[in-house]
């Protein structure tokens, strides 16, 4: 592909990227504008740099972040729980299309009945925001994006201006069992043999 003169598949994906970068940054954007008016880029690669007497500093790179492996242990120990007080992986596991709805709305019940008592038995789970859904609330600049997911039409920059359209959830505390060294976790539910 010739950059002066893309072919018609880079000029769609060109225009589709575009597209969601216009969406995302405002500055781009507003570049596009300038661009499409006539008028020159702010910063385009033909322009000669400005004299100096000092050499730029080098750019500094961004940390990556630290990625943290999960051991699975905890996890497999929530799923032996939600199987021996919920039957959940049973549930999950049925092949349901030949049962009634009727049927299988008696076993979600039971099935939901039994992982709500176990998540409230080993965890304390709360709203990650207190208004009530459908309120309208102002996040400000340096909001925690781990705690909010914009959603919709998210243009600009903070301060972001939207309807809560769900509170969301965070656990407070956890109290899962604590399990003997020789537990096999990836055994969640025995094999039961009647005799």
């Amino acid at each position: 592909m010739n950059d002066s003169n893309p072919s018609f598949l880079g000029r769609i994906s060109l225009a589709v990227g575009a597209f969601f970068r216009i969406l995302g940054d405002g500055d781009f954007a507003a570049a596009v504008l300038r661009v499409r008016d006539g008028a020159a880029p702010a910063h385009t690669a033909t322009q000669a740099p400005a004299p100096s007497s000092a050499p730029a500093p080098a750019p500094t790179a961004a940390p990556a972040p630290v990625l943290k492996e999960a051991s699975p242990d905890a996890a497999l120990q929530l799923l032996g729980l939600l199987q021996r007080d919920a039957r959940f992986i049973d549930f999950v596991e049925e092949e349901i299309r030949h049962f009634s709805d009727a049927d299988i709305g008696a076993a979600a019940r039971l099935v939901h009945e039994g992982c709500r008592a176990t998540l409230r038995e080993h965890f304390t789970i709360r709203p990650v925001r207190d208004e009530a859904e459908g309120s309208r609330v102002t996040l400000q600049e340096g909001f925690d994006a781990s705690a909010i997911r914009l959603t919709g039409n998210v243009v600009g920059k903070a301060p972001f201006v939207g309807n809560i359209s769900h509170r969301g959830w965070r656990v407070d505390e956890v109290r899962l069992p604590r399990l003997a060294e020789t537990h096999n976790a990836k055994v969640i539910a025995p094999a039961e043999v009647e005799l």
